[in-house]
Parts: C-alpha cells; structure tokens; sequence
C-alpha cells in the first residue's frame, strides 16, 4: 500500500494525472469514498488526461450509471455505481466490454464479486489536517510505475 497526502483539490487533480499515466487497456481503478471525499476530482482529472484535454467536460455519471470516453489508449468507462441495485444490473451496462478498455469505478462496493482482484483501489479518507490522505493498493508492479512527484509542483502526488 502507498499513502499520499491530499492537501487540496489541486492535489487530488494532480494524483490524477499521475494515475492516467500509469494505466492501459484492461486496467480497472477502483475509487473509493465517502461523499465529497474527491473521487469525481480524481476521476476528472484522470480521463482529462487520458483524453488528452484539459478542459473537456466530464459530467458526473451518477444518473447515467455510465460515461464512456475514447481516449487515445483505450476507451475509458467512467462507471458511478451508487445508484446501482447490484451487480447484476452492471452487465446491461456494458461492464465485460468496458473492461476490455480503462475503468474507472466509483463506489466499488457496489461490484459485489465482480470487483477485479487485481484492480487499482484508490481509498480517499480525511486526514487530520481537513485534507485528504489517498491510500492506493494494489499490484506492486503498477503502483511502482507512478512517479514520485507531481510534474506541476515537484511534490509527490
């Protein structure tokens, strides 16, 4: 496991770019949360930057379930799981086809037994400072390709 502080929003969006460079097709990311913890902060900031803009608008799936992004890489399926009834519902979402790609989960608790067992978990908690603390775990070997510092700031993501 791997902790890094998240002092701000800027800090949650810049542990996003970081994550974008790390993934490829079949990768999922496991976003975990209370409300408001940042998960959609991370989330636009990591497909802005699979997506190769800055600016692009990236709503919110909470009412859509799912938001699909072409991304240069792979497509990328934003799914936002709190509505969801279980994880059955997930396959008319198109959950096999999107794994093919990136996905990116909102409330993951939601997935049931289709919780990938390799998947990146990102767990977003306070800290005591009123910040973040983002606790990553999973494959070493992922985990051990994402830089040590932010680019924007030089401090770790």
């Amino acid at each position: 496991m791997r902790e890094i502080s998240l002092p701000d929003p800027q800090a949650t969006q810049a542990l996003g770019r970081a994550l974008a460079a790390i993934l490829r097709p079949g990768d999922v990311v496991l976003l975990e949360g209370d409300l408001g913890a940042g998960k959609t902060t991370l989330a636009r900031a990591l497909l802005r930057t699979l997506c190769g803009d800055g600016e692009m608008e990236v709503p919110s799936p909470s009412y859509t379930l799912v938001q699909v992004y072409e991304a240069p890489v792979a497509p990328v399926s934003h799914f936002d799981l709190w509505r969801l009834d279980g994880p059955d519902a997930l396959y008319e979402l198109g959950w096999d086809e999107a794994c093919e790609g990136i996905v990116l989960v909102e409330w993951p608790d939601r997935l049931g037994g289709l919780a990938p067992p390799d998947a990146l978990r990102v767990s977003l908690v306070p800290d005591a400072a009123g910040g973040r603390v983002a606790r990553l775990a999973g494959d070493a070997a992922r985990l051990a390709r994402l830089p040590l510092t932010n680019p924007d700031t030089g401090d770790a993501p």
